[in-house]
């Protein structure tokens, strides 16, 4: 029963990731199902893209809160953007929130799926999401013709300021924001614009399923990010999918020595 325990945390655990990362809501083949949605998918949409404006090149510090019917699932990150590129690094082990099984920091760890590496590659038409610990990934394509049809698409994001407010310090212009994504649909953010920072979005809030999901930035730097970081290692095992990916983990996890997984 421990490995099927394990691989079901894994499954929460990444699920509930997916709910914080709002711009890949709608998630692609391949994840677990359910209410909770499937892997995070690591492309950043080119509508949420203009939400950070002028900002083609940054890095910064990053959080990510996501409220749930038992309380606060808080996720720390560090996020870099490039031109459209984007990645997202995430320490597993450091998710907080009363929605985190017992022991499944530890487990995951252990399992090498700690630390996750998502990066989003439109330019390629792939996104990948990288566990360094297994040294693999798993390649999501793209849709075919969504980044021409979002940068074509015509007033894809209305802005409304609603207010003046100081977040961490900052004076933050507020913003009421309505981003159109691939599809076509709107989702509604709320955006804090720091007034010092050419309008960077220190803070940004929408709704997933019914619950608010908030990030916040710090830390930023506006030079131009190492182009190696968009970029898979190359002795990394490439996969086609999650599931395959996490099932070979486990069988190397629980095999022992010289021989064929235990059953138990």
């Amino acid at each position: 029963m421990r490995s099927t325990t394990l691989f079901l945390i894994t499954l929460v655990t990444m699920s509930l990731v997916c709910e914080a990362q709002t711009s890949r809501r709608n998630a692609r083949p391949g994840g677990p199902g359910g209410g909770m949605g499937g892997p995070p998918t690591p492309r950043m949409e080119k509508a949420m893209a203009k939400l950070f404006g002028e900002h083609k090149n940054f890095s910064a510090d990053m959080l990510m809160e996501n409220k749930t019917a038992r309380g606060v699932l808080s996720m720390p990150g560090k996020m870099a953007f490039s031109e459209g590129k984007s990645r997202l690094e995430m320490d597993m082990t450091k998710i907080k929130g009363e929605e985190m099984p017992p022991g499944a920091a530890e487990q995951m760890k252990q399992m090498g799926m700690g630390e996750m590496v998502s990066i989003s590659r439109p330019d390629k038409k792939e996104s990948y999401l990288i566990y360094p610990g297994l040294k693999s990934y798993v390649a999501v394509p793209t849709e075919e013709g969504a980044e021409t049809k979002a940068a074509a698409a015509e007033g894809d994001v209305k802005r409304t300021e609603i207010g003046k407010e100081t977040v961490d310090g900052r004076e933050c212009t507020k913003y009421k924001v309505m981003v159109k994504d691939d599809a076509g649909k709107e989702q509604e953010f709320t955006v804090w614009a720091a007034q010092d920072l050419k309008g960077f979005p220190v803070k940004m809030e929408t709704m997933n399923e019914g619950m608010p999901t908030t990030m916040t930035y710090k830390n930023m730097s506006f030079s131009k990010p190492e182009q190696s970081l968009f970029e898979v290692p190359s002795d990394f095992k490439r996969y086609a999918d999650m599931g395959t990916m996490m099932q070979e983990a486990m069988m190397k996890r629980f095999a022992p020595p010289g021989g064929a997984p235990r059953q138990e």
